[in-house]
């Protein structure tokens, strides 16, 4: 039996183990394609076979930027990581520039592209890196089809080459050098070994649910960023079918397709979702409508492990076959697991896709352990709402006497990628610096409270953690977006930006009258007596000097491609304050 301690290990235990039909399943032209075991194997090896006889050394870097997770990413994973070359992930939706950037900090030599929109791109900016050849997984006239690699690789007779290229690859070697999307500054390349990636995915393991044969799951969050990965070579290990989503927008549609039992989620996902469903809430009318009003308000009350009571439990139960059924429905029906990462996920979304019986366990990481600090589990009494769970196997969570989340750990990355002063700033010891607050409980649950950075102090000298009021007020419906902002000012203020797809649902209900543009929306008096309404209702769960006194509201939606947020949709806090300068200035009378 292969012994699982580097990244294409991964593979090769799954053949072993349970030799799946479906081990990855991608929809090309309306049709879902299953690649089973062997085949991602064999397409590994002529990809590998391929890169040996293109002059890929050991530790040289390839880079690859997918527009979704498909098939193929895994496929050229597998082939560049067991000849000892490196991985380089690279999300798809920052600039050219940036792309530059990292193509030439990494030294990459080669690059595989999705689609057309990357490659213009790329081609931007090839000019100006070391790149001798771009691959590309759709057919594009003028771009080499990474299937012409399978050509180049076929003969197998180099295939002992293959195998003593992945003899010689150690557990504590460099598989992946993964680019932070920091808030602030150039991105920080954070090195991560085989074994950084393998035990925590190992690790993390046990904190699956029960799993029965012939598990589906859908794949969309993107797998260029660690947590997503890691799960996919996580559900490798135990033998789970993986079909990659079409798009974001597609999720729907998929899930009803593929009925998957399990997908990893964001937070902001479950918020849209349950906004679709509040809004159909909404349009019900006489004994439907007060149903499902109940059914919210019950969800939102919920406790794990029964502990509201039968008499909560019987309703509950009434509620879940007449009301939340049809939620698990829209997503397939077999839903019953959903993993939370990436930001934090607000209480009142956890209970109430919980109660839907859809268990949303959050867990907490980052790039640099690989990622998987914590995480929830509902057996065991391992799920406590509000918290990220406990800690893993073999990883250790220390907090510091300021409140900082210290780790310890085989999952602790090598450092960052040629910036060994930036790596001992966040190191003590083999105690890796998170930069976020939190605590630790008697039984064990961590919970997250804020980013260590991002805490301030007005001019009256007291604290203010902005995430707690932001998360507070992104329970609105009418919320999407919120920035805390008054380091060094009077009081607390917020600049907003509104849930337009809600409010313009909300304007039509109430048969308002005001205009359906952006500006307008922002300019109604009426809008903002209802936001002000939200705003008060958020202040009441803080003290006096923490409560917002003045708000602002953007006209633009925050994106990634207009730089108000990084590729794992983290508020870049200094752009959005300049960009809306005015704004700020406005509200402190500048």
């Amino acid at each position: 039996m292969t012994e699982v301690t580097r990244l294409f290990d991964f593979p090769y235990y799954q053949l072993e183990t349970y030799n799946l039909d479906a081990a990855l399943v991608t929809k090309y032209d309306g049709k879902w394609v299953k690649t089973s075991t062997q085949e991602y194997i064999d397409k590994a090896n002529a990809l590998s076979r391929a890169l040996l006889k293109l002059g890929v050394n050991k530790n040289d870097k390839i880079a690859i930027i997918s527009s979704t997770n498909r098939t193929e990413w895994n496929i050229t994973d597998i082939g560049i990581l067991q000849i000892g070359a490196q991985n380089i992930p690279i999300y798809p939706t920052i600039s050219s520039e940036d792309y530059e950037y990292v193509l030439n900090h990494s030294e990459s030599i080669y690059c595989f592209v999705s689609d057309e929109e990357v490659l213009k791109k790329i081609n931007k900016i090839k000019g100006n890196t070391s790149l001798k050849a771009i691959y590309s997984f759709d057919h594009i006239k003028g771009c080499k089809h990474y299937s012409e690699l399978f050509e180049l690789g076929k003969d197998t007779s180099t295939q002992p080459e293959v195998e003593a290229r992945k003899d010689a690859v150690k557990p504590e070697d460099l598989a992946t050098i993964i680019y932070t999307s920091g808030t602030t500054g150039k991105p920080k390349g954070v090195m991560l070994s085989h074994w950084n990636i393998t035990s925590n995915a190992l690790d993390s393991a046990p904190r699956l649910p029960i799993l029965k044969e012939e598990t589906r799951v859908l794949s969309f969050l993107p797998i260029c960023h660690i947590f997503e990965r890691l799960l996919i070579y996580l559900y490798q290990y135990n033998g789970l079918q993986i079909y990659f989503a079409e798009a974001i927008d597609k999720i729907g549609d998929n899930a009803k397709e593929i009925q998957p039992h399990l997908m990893s989620v964001v937070p902001r996902l479950l918020e849209k979702v349950f906004d679709k469903i509040y809004a159909k809430g909404d349009e019900l009318s006489g004994i439907k409508r007060m149903l499902f009003y109940w059914a919210i308000q019950l969800g939102e009350q919920y406790e794990p492990y029964k502990a509201n009571g039968w008499w909560y439990e019987f309703k509950l139960k009434i509620a879940r076959r007449l009301i939340f059924k049809k939620w698990q429905e829209a997503l397939g029906g077999q839903l019953r697991t959903m993993v939370s990462g990436s930001a934090p996920l607000r209480p009142r979304l956890s209970r109430v896709f919980c109660a839907a019986n859809m268990m949303v366990m959050e867990g907490y990481g980052l790039t640099e352990t690989s990622p998987v600090v914590a995480v929830g589990m509902y057996k065991d009494e391992h799920f406590r709402i509000g918290s990220v769970g406990k800690p893993i196997k073999n990883v250790e969570v220390k907090i510091a006497e300021d409140g900082e989340i210290l780790i310890k750990g085989p999952n602790v990355m090598m450092g960052y990628y040629k910036d060994p002063e930036k790596t001992a700033s966040v190191m003590t010891g083999d105690y890796f610096h998170t930069g976020d607050k939190g605590t630790l409980d008697k039984d064990g649950f961590l919970k997250i409270t804020g980013r260590k950075k991002e805490m301030f102090k007005t001019s009256g000298g007291k604290y203010v953690i902005p995430t707690l009021i932001e998360n507070e007020l992104k329970e609105s419906h009418f919320i999407e977006q919120a920035m805390v902002v008054g380091e060094g000012e009077k009081m607390p203020a917020v600049i907003l930006q509104l849930n337009f797809e809600f409010v313009k649902d909300w304007i039509e209900r109430k048969q308002q009258n005001i205009g359906t543009s952006k500006q307008e929306i922002i300019a109604s008096d009426i809008i903002r007596t209802r936001i002000q309404k939200e705003i008060d209702k958020c202040n009441t769960n803080f003290g006096k000097w923490e409560q917002v006194k003045k708000f602002e509201l953007t006209p633009d939606i925050w994106s990634i491609e207009d730089g108000h947020l990084t590729p794992t949709m983290k508020m870049k806090r200094e752009v959005i304050k300049n960009k809306y300068i005015d704004l700020y200035n406005n509200i402190y009378n500048c």
